[in-house]
């Protein structure tokens, strides 16, 4: 049974920085791509950023890029999500996902992703 699970969420100003963790076991971590997601309140779930299963090619949102960088540790079975430049429209719960083969495309959809945590949350105050 996979397990996906989330961490490194929490309150920031406009402006600053967090970095999210994520684990997943139970299955071939190094096989897979992996991405994030975000939902906010009342909006449909949308792609943030995805990573090839060895961290090769890695796709993000127009609305994060230069600010979001993707990483990932096959040896520890994480993903990261380095966030810069945090800004309120950046609030929303935010969630990691595993790809259904080990590459990922730039459409980040949420239909290509299989397993997902649960959530960690993120917001960022004005």
């Amino acid at each position: 049974q996979v397990q996906v699970v989330e961490s490194g969420g929490g309150l920031v100003q406009a402006g600053g920085s967090l970095r999210l963790s994520c684990t997943a076991s139970g299955l071939n971590f190094d096989d897979y791509a992996m991405g994030w997601f975000r939902q906010a309140p009342g909006k449909e779930r949308e792609g943030v950023s995805c990573t090839w299963w060895n961290g090769g090619v890695t796709h993000y949102a127009d609305s994060v890029k230069g600010r979001f960088t993707i990483s990932r540790d096959n040896a520890k079975n994480t993903l990261y999500l380095q966030m810069n430049s945090l800004r309120p429209e950046d609030t929303a719960m935010y969630y990691c996902a595993t790809g259904l083969s080990g590459y990922c495309s730039g459409s980040l959809s949420k239909y290509d992703y299989n397993d997902w945590g649960q959530g960690t949350q993120v917001t960022v105050s004005s």
